[in-house]
């Protein structure tokens, strides 16, 4: 799916071309503005008049040094009030500034936030393909450092194109009053140096685009390493790792150092180039006064004007690069918002909708959007009756799983369609759907947070009695209350701080919270020792009680108790029938998994 494609032009960091499309794209991100464009508009008076008061330093430094030397203005006549005046101009663009910055970042920072919230909430409904082609790191990458570049460009980045703007063509306007003669002169020798110096820059920026690129390839080093710490312990691949990282470090030494020698040269270059290109004009402006063409004072404030224009040439190059990325983060952050979510063609959601749980699935096939060419699932037909409980057995890959994911509504069908109480599954609203279906999975995630946080995830707005009985048909109570904290207590990231069964039995009594019509359970045993199984077991017979429960499992002790089983095998439902009925048939699949179970535990016993 080209809506999908995988984007990583953030990791690349690439330039983008300035267009008139584009910037349009860039100017698409003001929409999120507009709530505060009084604060804007205050912000961009001020940066006006920050950025033209300014200028006046100069003329007055000239006009100081006239006087000083005996030589009246039309203005001024003593050095106090040229003074005055130059603490007047700093003074009053220093309010201006300050204003300028307040203003600016008042609306840049509620802005972005607004962006940020925006992106989150365009995360949360997205269908899961989405997900699927694009990784955790690049759309954390959309959230934080597009999102930082966008706030720079309009905070900074915009604030400097008008400075640097205005300081080129007011400079050069009071260059050509002061003294036209001397203004070509400077014109004709600066070009050069400033194409000199912008070739030269685009050098530069490429080694040190690539020594950022070899510094993010070894922190990916790192990232893989912290993540799968416990493996690298597990296989004493300590040093291995070490000097992987030292390899990739290396490279980004090489690369910066590289970069370095040209930076100096580049810098030496500046040096040599513009200070002389300002020799040439003092050299040249010197004469002039000799000649009496041009007074000292003149030519002073002419220097000062001709080190605004060079500094502001310089500047525009950088304005222009960040304007470069900002069009980039732009157009990623965009091509996101601008994506359709999986709640645009729901219905309003129905609080009070409650599922009888009669689940049909007619001719339905499944192919997953990232592998078009793989048949998931083939011309799947099952029934289940409101209350039932089937199982859902047979080897991995064989589609058990993804028969789930097509029943959460997380991917559209490519044939047939499922059928809930009678009605397709598309004409009930979304987050009403999905609130009537509970899981319990075999990998448990939990939110860093409290015990009780997890609990209420199943109804955030539980009062306590009703998570304390959740916790108890979980079986989780008696563990909760051997914690110094009680409810209170801290599971850790993804719940490390719990045992498998523990972590279960919250996500039991999560589900048992939420009081599901259908409750689907994927493996939810499969992972336990004997001891923590018998009370998860406890649990979830407790939870499966008067609902619609489908079971995804390898163990005789949860699949015997389904009142019907259905056999998976590439996709296709190859055999169906009570857990007895199944067995009479001994070349089939399902006594063929019964009896591999069989003989592994028996091999188990007779090595104790």
């Amino acid at each position: 799916m080209a809506l999908f494609r995988r984007n990583t032009s953030s990791e690349k960091n690439e330039k983008i071309k300035l267009n008139k499309k584009n910037l349009k794209g860039l100017l698409g991100i003001y929409h999120y503005m507009l709530p505060y464009r009084n604060s804007f508009i205050a912000g961009f008076i001020c940066l006006l008049f920050s950025s033209t008061i300014l200028m006046a330093f100069p003329y007055l430094t000239g006009k100081l040094v006239d006087v000083s030397t005996g030589k009246s203005t039309w203005l001024f006549t003593e050095i106090n009030q040229i003074a005055l005046a130059l603490l007047g101009v700093l003074v009053v663009q220093s309010i201006f500034s300050f204003f300028r910055i307040f203003f600016f970042a008042r609306v840049s920072e509620h802005a972005m936030a607004a962006i940020r919230k925006a992106l989150y909430t365009k995360f949360m409904f997205l269908p899961l393909a989405f997900f699927d082609q694009r990784r955790t790191g690049e759309l954390t990458s959309r959230i934080t450092a597009d999102i930082s570049t966008l706030q720079n460009a309009f905070s900074v980045t915009l604030a400097e194109l008008v400075r640097q703007s205005s300081v080129l063509l007011i400079g050069i306007g009071m260059l050509l009053v002061t003294n036209a003669r001397l203004t070509l002169f400077m014109v004709a020798t600066f070009p050069v140096l400033v194409l000199a110096g912008l070739l030269f820059g685009k050098f530069i920026q490429r080694l040190s685009k690539a020594t950022q690129d070899a510094l993010a390839k070894s922190n990916i080093v790192v990232e893989e390493t912290l993540q799968a710490v416990s493996m690298v312990k597990a296989f004493t691949n300590e040093k291995h790792e070490i000097n992987r990282y030292s390899q990739a470090l290396g490279q980004s030494i090489r690369l910066a150092l590289k970069a370095a020698r040209y930076r100096g040269a580049f810098v030496s270059f500046l040096i040599l180039g513009l200070l002389g290109g300002i020799v040439l004009v003092l050299w040249f402006g010197g004469k002039m006064v000799h000649e009496g063409s041009i007074s000292i004072g003149d030519l002073t404030s002419f220097i000062i004007y001709t080190m605004f224009i060079g500094g502001s040439i310089g500047g525009l190059g950088d304005v222009y690069g960040n304007l470069q990325k900002a069009v980039g983060a732009s157009e990623r952050v965009l091509e996101i918002l601008n994506l359709e979510d999986e709640f645009s063609h729901s219905k309003p959601f129905e609080n009070k909708l409650r599922l009888d749980g009669q689940i049909e699935f007619s001719s339905v096939s499944f192919s997953y959007p990232t592998r078009k060419e793989i048949h998931v699932l083939k011309d799947i037909h099952l029934s289940i009756r409101p209350g039932e409980k089937i199982a859902l057995v047979g080897h991995s890959g064989a589609g058990k799983s993804t028969v789930i994911q097509v029943l959460l509504q997380f991917y559209s069908l490519d044939q047939g369609q499922i059928l809930i109480d009678g009605k397709a599954v598309q004409d009930y609203p979304l987050e009403t759907y999905r609130a009537n279906i509970g899981i319990v999975p075999q990998e448990v995630i939990l939110f860093g947070g409290s015990i009780r946080e997890n609990i209420a995830y199943g109804k955030p707005h539980a009062t306590e009695e009703e998570i304390y009985e959740a916790a108890r048909k979980a079986n989780a109570l008696d563990f909760i209350d051997s914690f110094p904290d009680k409810m209170e207590t801290l599971v850790g990231e993804r719940g490390v701080k719990l045992s498998g069964g523990q972590r279960q039995r919250i996500a039991i009594a999560r589900a048992i919270l939420k009081d599901p019509a259908i409750l689907i359970l994927d493996e939810a045993t499969s992972s336990l020792d004997a001891q923590s199984e018998a009370l998860v077991q406890e649990a979830l017979d407790e939870l499966m009680q008067g609902r619609t429960s489908i079971i995804i499992a390898h163990r005789l002790a949860t699949i015997r108790k389904a009142d019907r089983i259905y056999v998976l095998e590439e996709g296709s439902i190859v055999e169906e029938g009570s857990h007895e009925e199944l067995l009479q048939d001994k070349s089939g699949i399902y006594s063929h998994l019964i009896q591999l179970q069989f003989d592994l535990k028996e091999e188990a016993l007779s090595e104790q």
